[in-house]
């Protein structure tokens, strides 16, 4: 087993018209042992902006710290908050930095951008960037997830469609997959709000 997949994890996100949305499961696992079934791999940098990590659980926690301590950093001097284009380079060049000793994780960006359009980028754990405009998947249920999605997904969805749209994808896929699951939580980005829900799944 990849140390990737020692925690397993399930990560989507997805763009919309004028939003965007991201999605985790609620699993901790240690292999195929469920440790606790109230973890989150989403974090808030600020209201427009998130990430989402998959990966080594350790290494998330730790990777997630850091960012935000970056981004408080950058608030301080620069009296504003940072755009999901300029938080993906600083993800990049962290990881990078420690690429002959890297964070196990793979990172997805998701926010909203000063032009108020739909930001998603992904990158694997040495920092290589892809700038997504429909879709972005990582953990074990990866491929899982890129098959349901591109069957899903439409262009320029509506708010409510695109809450469907990732809670069906993210539900079904981690179905399919014996590390992930036990619920999930979608965060749903506005220009001027943020949904936070509880999706209820199998608990076996």
């Amino acid at each position: 087993m990849s140390i990737m997949q020692y925690n397993g994890g399930a990560v989507v996100a997805m763009t919309g018209k004028d939003c965007v949305a991201i999605a985790c499961d609620r699993r901790f696992g240690v292999q195929q042992t469920t440790v606790a079934m109230n973890n989150t791999r989403v974090f808030k940098i600020h209201n427009k902006l998130y990430i989402g990590l998959g990966g080594l659980l350790t290494d998330v926690q730790t990777v997630s710290q850091i960012l935000q301590f970056r981004h408080n950093l950058y608030r301080l001097r620069e009296k504003r908050n940072m755009s999901p284009a300029a938080f993906t380079k600083v993800v990049s060049n962290l990881l990078y930095s420690k690429r002959f000793g890297p964070y196990f994780v793979d990172p997805i960006i998701v926010g909203i951008d000063e032009d108020n359009k739909p930001f998603v980028s992904s990158m694997d754990l040495i920092g290589a960037t892809e700038i997504s405009d429909n879709f972005a998947c990582v953990g074990t249920t990866e491929d899982e997830l890129y098959g349901i999605c591109e069957n899903l997904w439409n262009k320029d969805m509506e708010d409510k469609d695109l809450f469907e749209t990732i809670s069906q994808a993210q539900l079904s896929a981690t179905d399919r997959d014996c590390l992930a699951g036990w619920g999930s939580v979608v965060y749903l980005i506005k220009n001027n709000s943020v949904t936070v829900t509880e999706l209820k799944a199998r608990q076996d």
